[in-house]
């Protein structure tokens, strides 16, 4: 068997637990130690590498097992195909990139390539940091025009039409909304001093996108309470980006996994990309789908970032309509070919109420939605629940 250490970037065929299924699998094979029979677990309870031995009982002498497991590993290894991985810790997670069926070489080119971007991507786009958006946020409201990067423009106007579609329940105009109630910090907290006045004195000039004049690459704002954040959105719309850098290298089988929200392309080599989706207060999956060729699988949920405020759960996807956090769902997954789209209508859907969030869903175009409900009841669309595998002991309609 041919065992791989923690993170090594070519993972041969040995663990069967992709970037973002959990699998108990079992096979059995000789050993050299000691002439036993061992059984291997390729279940590492989310640590990469781990993996666990039991001894069962010993069978021949060393020296034969030694030769018989040098024909087996020889034979197993070379008809097994390969999966390729690397992590990056960036946009506040840890993603995983997963190739099949790529050579060495090619899987090493992408890595690299994909570090660079992702690199840059987070530079630029962090809410609270230095960087191209940061530059943004500080000549917005000046209310006079001024140059950005074209990829800068490109993000506003797709979000800006997300926006609208979803009633603006998906609002990225929002940042020091987000910033008053502790979230532009590493580890959010209550910020002492924030009062109830003061988010209703920011909501009463009603920030939004379209308070944003785009001509060329050229911005322009008339609303100084402006302060874009694109934590509900930047993560998807990079992850497309990132999908078609490797799309152009020639590879068509790999997975984008960055902290569960992820972008899938054709397959395992032995099966359909499985993915899971977490429980929102276990830990445990709810769901499971079989990831189709192009989708984006992105989750929006009170569990992700937030504090505790008096045993109330304080987290960070604000209702813009009330300015306090989304009350109704404890989470949204949705499921569409765009991962930006995915990941915005997942915030806009967590925000929606239980009359609203089918409506929204329509007007955004996107079909497959699992919603979670703070009772903990599954709601789901019809072409959902086609494609999910739900998890027993938990109530759905």
């Amino acid at each position: 068997m041919c065992w791989q250490p923690k993170f090594n970037r070519n993972l041969g065929a040995c663990p069967k637990i992709d970037a973002v299924e959990r699998e108990s699998d079992f096979e059995s094979f000789f050993s050299p130690i000691r002439g036993e029979y061992w059984v291997y677990s390729t279940k590492t309870g989310g640590k990469r590498g781990q993996n666990r031995f039991s001894a069962v009982g010993s069978l021949f002498s060393d020296r034969l097992l030694a030769l018989l497991l040098l024909v087996f590993a020889i034979t197993a290894c070379s008809r097994q195909p390969q999966l390729h991985e690397h992590q990056y810790l960036t946009f506040g997670t840890i993603v995983t990139v997963t190739i099949a069926g790529s050579t060495d070489d090619l899987a090493e080119q992408a890595f690299n390539i994909l570090e660079e971007d992702f690199t840059l991507l987070h530079e630029n786009w962090h809410a609270w940091k230095p960087g191209s958006l940061g530059r943004v946020n500080t000549l917005l409201p000046y209310g006079k025009p001024f140059s950005t990067g074209p990829e800068m423009v490109s993000m506003i106007t797709k979000a800006q039409k997300i926006s609208r579609d979803s009633e603006y329940l998906f609002n990225p105009a929002l940042g020091k909304l987000i910033a008053l109630w502790g979230f532009h910090q590493d580890q959010p907290e209550k910020q002492i001093g924030t009062t109830t006045t003061q988010i209703q004195a920011l909501l009463k000039t009603n920030p939004t996108l379209d308070d944003i004049q785009i001509n060329g690459i050229d911005l322009q704002c008339s609303n100084p309470a402006v302060q874009l954040d694109f934590g509900g959105f930047a993560k998807g719309y990079a992850l497309n980006l990132a999908a078609e850098r490797l799309l152009e290298l020639g590879l068509s089988n790999f997975v984008i996994n960055a902290g569960g929200d992820l972008v899938a392309y054709g397959k395992h080599p032995q099966r359909p990309w499985k993915i899971g989706v977490r429980d929102p207060r276990e830990a445990r999956v709810l769901a499971t789908i079989e990831a189709q060729d192009g989708e984006g699988i992105f989750s929006s949920g009170d569990y992700e970032r937030y504090y505790l405020e008096a045993d109330k759960r304080r987290h960070h996807i604000i209702d813009p309509r009330n300015g306090m956090p989304s009350e109704g769902a404890r989470a949204v997954t949705v499921i569409h070919q765009d991962a930006a789209l995915a990941d915005a209508a997942a915030t806009a859907l967590m925000i929606a109420s239980d009359t609203e969030w089918r409506r929204i869903a329509k007007k955004l175009g996107v079909t497959q939605v699992l919603r979670v409900n703070d009772s903990g009841e599954i709601v789901t669309t019809k072409q959902m629940a086609a494609r999910i595998s739900i998890e027993s002991n938990h109530p759905k309609n």
